[in-house]
C-alpha cells in the first residue's frame, strides 16, 4: 500500500509477526528509469530479512514493463507483480489501476511484456478486482488465465467501490472453478476485509483459494500474522509504535520526513486508557 508499506514497516511486521510474501509499494515502471529516482530508490529498498519480497509495478508502457522486469530481477526481488487492482481515481484517470480491467488490449501487452522482462528467472503474478465499475468475473478472468502467471491476487470488489460496500467472495469462489478449468497452475489469492486469522482461514475453507491477502487488516492489527494470537496490552502497543519509530529513523535519516508516521499512531495507540490523549500530544510533536 503506497505511503504505508516501506521497508521500515516491512522490518517491523518480520518481528511483530511474519507474513509468508510481502509487497513493495507500487512502483511506476516510468519512473524506474527516470533521471530522478531518489523516490524510486527507496520504494526499492529492502533489508534481507524482508525476503521474499515481491515488487510491485504499474504504469502504461509495454517497453518499459519489460525493462522493468529485467530491472526488478537483478535487484534480487523474488518475484514480480503487476497492479491492475488500484482504485485511486488520479491512478484509474489515468487509465492505469484497476481502469486496466475494462482496457484487456493492453493489459495483455502488458503481461506479455513483463513476462518477456522476467525470462522465468522470477515468477510474475497480477494484482486486480473483480471490474472496473461492475463485476466482470468470467471475461476478465478468463483472459488472465490465458497468461502464465504464478498466481492472481484478487480483491473481491470493483475498482469503482474502492474500499467501501460488501465483498463478493462468492465471485473468488467462482475464479477457483475458472482457474481448475483453464490454468490449474495458477495460484488464485483472494482478499478484501480481512480482519482476523480466523476470517482467513474461513475464506480459505470456504472458497478454496491458495492463499489469502490482507491489506488494510494489517493497520486493524499490526500483529495478525503472528500464529500466536494473544490480547495485546498497553506496554505492547507502545512498545510497537516506539520500535516502529526507531526502525524508521534507521532506514530513512534525514532522507525522508518523519510526518508519514502519523497515520500509524492510531494503528498502535489505541484501545487503552489514555491512548486518545498520548496520540494527540505525539500528534502535535511530529
Amino acid at each position: 500500500m503506497f505511503g504505508a508499506t516501506d521497508s521500515a514497516f516491512r522490518q517491523l511486521l518480520c518481528e511483530l509477526g511474519r507474513p509468508d510474501i510481502m509487497f513493495t509499494e507500487f512502483i511506476n515502471v516510468q519512473a524506474i528509469f527516470s533521471p530522478d529516482i531518489k523516490t524510486v530508490t527507496q520504494l526499492l529498498s529492502y533489508t534481507p530479512q524482508e525476503q521474499p519480497l515481491i515488487a510491485q509495478l504499474w504504469g502504461l508502457d509495454p517497453e518499459l514493463f519489460d525493462a522493468a522486469a529485467d530491472f526488478i530481477v537483478r535487484a534480487g526481488f523474488q518475484g514480480i507483480d503487476i497492479n491492475f487492482g488500484c482504485p485511486e481515481k488520479a491512478v484509474v484517470k489515468k487509465g492505469v489501476g484497476g481502469a486496466l480491467i475494462d482496457n484487456p488490449a493492453l493489459a495483455g501487452k502488458i503481461i506479455q511484456s513483463t513476462l518477456k522482462g522476467a525470462r522465468n528467472r522470477l515468477p510474475v503474478s497480477v494484482k486486480t478486482r473483480l471490474g472496473y465499475k461492475t463485476i466482470n468475473t468470467e471475461p476478465w478472468f478468463k483472459f488472465l488465465l490465458n497468461f502464465e502467471l504464478a498466481a492472481i491476487s484478487v480483491h473481491c470488489r470493483t475498482a469503482k467501490a474502492m474500499s467501501v460496500g460488501p465483498t463478493h467472495w462468492d465471485e473468488i469462489a467462482k475464479i477457483v472453478q475458472l482457474k481448475n478449468k483453464y490454468n490449474p497452475k495458477t495460484l488464485i489469492i483472494g482478499n478484501g476485509d480481512i480482519f482476523t486469522r480466523e476470517l482467513a482461514y474461513q475464506k480459505i475453507k470456504e472458497t478454496k483459494v491458495d492463499g489469502v491477502m490482507i491489506g488494510r487488516g494489517v493497520f486493524h492489527d499490526p500483529w495478525i500474522f503472528n500464529s500466536i494470537q494473544i490480547p495485546k496490552t498497553k506496554t505492547d502497543k507502545i512498545a510497537a509504535w516506539e520500535r516502529h519509530l526507531a526502525i524508521y529513523r534507521t532506514a530513512w535519516g534525514k532522507t525522508k520526513p518523519i510526518h508519514p508516521l502519523k497515520r500509524f499512531l492510531k494503528v498502535y495507540l489505541k484501545g487503552f486508557k489514555g491512548a486518545l490523549t498520548m496520540r494527540t500530544g505525539l500528534m502535535n510533536s511530529l
